[in-house]
């Protein structure tokens, strides 16, 4: 007897079907991505390790949130990169594999979409947090003019500001917006499984 899985599919089935190979492009792309992100970390790295004397407390903390924030980008890209190719186009077959990622074992769409949400929420608390340390020196400085904030980052003293806050509210604004959101696709999802656990015992 033949199993019905390993039939042939037709060929505008199998056309369609072997479609999902077109995002593997976008996938390779991604790893691309990461690697100009692990050159970004090292530049900054060795930026902190260099400029350590010459730099203030409040200097090193923002570039240590700006090496956290490239980590995180980072791990978005490996959620992307990963789920979305089990996902959506292959099977990674990593059922036995000692470092398979545990969030992994249970990936799907849902998930995917729930973690991919919480990432850019840690993301954005980062940049918030770096705009707020920022914010705390402004001081009445006037707005820097792209010519101005260039002078500012090679002088030794701060003399205009690229934040205002207008922009500082805006920012807090959108971080309350991407958490609302999150909360929002994690209690679409519950309804929707709840509905689904329902639905099977009626069959």
């Amino acid at each position: 007897m033949t199993d019905p899985r390993q039939e042939r599919l037709g060929p505008l089935p199998a056309l369609i079907f072997s479609s999902r190979w077109l995002q593997l492009p976008l996938y390779l792309g991604l790893i691309v991505a990461q690697g100009v992100y692990v050159f970004l970390f090292g530049k900054e790295l060795w930026h902190l390790i260099h400029e350590t004397p010459r730099l203030g407390e409040q200097d090193i903390m923002l570039i240590v949130l700006g090496l956290i924030d490239v980590v995180m980008i980072s791990n978005l890209l490996m959620m992307v990169i990963v789920g979305g190719y089990e996902t959506f186009v292959s099977r990674l077959r990593l059922e036995n594999h000692p470092d398979q990622p545990e969030w992994l074992s249970h990936v799907n769409a849902s998930v995917l979409k729930v973690k991919l949400a919480m990432a850019i929420i840690g993301i954005s608390s980062i940049h918030l947090l770096k705009t707020f340390i920022a914010a705390g020196s402004l001081g009445g400085l006037p707005f820097c003019t792209p010519e101005a904030l260039a002078a500012t980052v090679e002088g030794a003293k701060a003399t205009c500001s690229s934040l205002t806050p207008q922009g500082v509210l805006w920012q807090t604004i959108i971080h309350c917006v991407f958490i609302l959101s999150a909360i929002g696709i994690a209690w679409t999802d519950r309804i929707m499984q709840g509905g689904s656990a329902k639905a099977k015992p009626a069959h």
